[in-house]
């Protein structure tokens, strides 16, 4: 989903993004070409430090005073991606890593990467953290360490004119639905698919398309009937075009629960001060306001927790 044809789709269209009230709460400028803002200049929201969490840091990072956080900077709306400079990233993901940084008295190094140097620069120390969209795993959890922030979820996208509501397997049997080949979203509808079949119901039609902006095509013009993809593309889409409605979701894991998380080298010293940092700004409302900022309040936890059960091995 790591288009710049995405890009262009959905910043074209209309999208204000509101201020918040707080005083430590960054105040957001005048609504940019196509509703939102899209510079180099986000005016983030921001949080206090505090000594006690900012004492866990391991000390290395405290005396360089800077966090260095990797994220895939070439992603789509709202996780990362880059500004109208094409050189500054920005996203829902930047905004949760600024705050943990602030909370921690250390500035935010932002390092733009690709999905598997991301794995291997935390690994080797290059970077303290990972904030990018990361399931926990049991897997990876041999690695790396995990303090969760966000609830993975896959949203079912239809147009407005659809009277189509999506809670269980049976609802999308008969449907044609997009779905990206090798993804969670599509294992989950492959499980589902079977049940209906056996069911005696009628088989889904899947369609794949080489890049997102082409399902959004295919959505509109009525080739497809839905499309299934994470939940933060397909909110910021709804948001910004107008056009299209999320009618249900589930869990990335399908049965299982699954968490978004920020990802350290395991056994670094690094995850307790990462976890009450996230935590200290959910508690806040501070975070509460980067997730409202991104469309993406429906996807918020309550509390951060460390390593919890992550989706099953392969």
């Amino acid at each position: 989903m790591k288009t710049m044809k995405l890009r262009v789709l959905l910043l074209a269209s209309a999208f204000a993004l509101t201020a918040c009230g707080s005083p430590e709460a960054a105040t957001e400028p005048a609504a940019q070409p196509g509703g939102v803002n899209i510079t180099a200049n986000q005016n983030r929201v921001h949080a206090a430090k505090v000594d006690a969490i900012a004492a866990l840091v391991p000390a290395a990072i405290r005396a360089r005073g800077t966090l260095v956080v990797g994220t895939t900077g070439n992603g789509t709306p709202p996780l990362s991606f880059r500004a109208d400079d094409d050189k500054t990233v920005i996203g829902v993901e930047p905004d949760v890593a600024s705050l943990v940084a602030d909370v921690l008295g250390l500035k935010l190094d932002l390092q733009a990467t690709s999905w598997e140097n991301l794995f291997l620069s935390v690994d080797n120390g290059q970077y303290n953290a990972g904030f990018s969209n990361i399931t926990v795993t049991e897997e990876r959890k041999d690695k790396y360490d995990f303090a969760t922030y966000r609830k993975d979820t896959i949203a079912f996208e239809v147009r407005n004119d659809k009277n189509t509501t999506v809670r269980e397997a049976k609802d999308i049997a008969g449907l044609t639905v997009g779905v990206g080949a090798g993804t969670n979203q599509e294992q989950i509808l492959l499980r589902w698919d079977q049940q209906n079949k056996t069911a005696g119901l009628a088989p889904v039609k899947f369609q794949y398309y080489q890049a997102t902006s082409d399902y959004y095509l295919a959505l509109q013009s009525g080739r497809i009937d839905a499309y299934v993809g994470p939940n933060p593309t397909s909110a910021y889409h709804v948001a910004v075009e107008g056009k299209t409605k999320i009618v249900g979701s589930v869990s990335g894991g399908g049965t299982i629960e699954a968490d978004i998380a920020a990802m350290t080298k395991k056994g670094n010293g690094l995850v307790n001060a990462l976890q009450q940092a996230l935590d200290t700004v959910i508690k806040s409302g501070r975070y509460a306001e980067v997730l409202k900022r991104w469309n993406l309040t429906s996807e918020g936890l309550p509390a951060s927790e460390i390593n919890p059960q992550g989706l099953p091995r392969k």
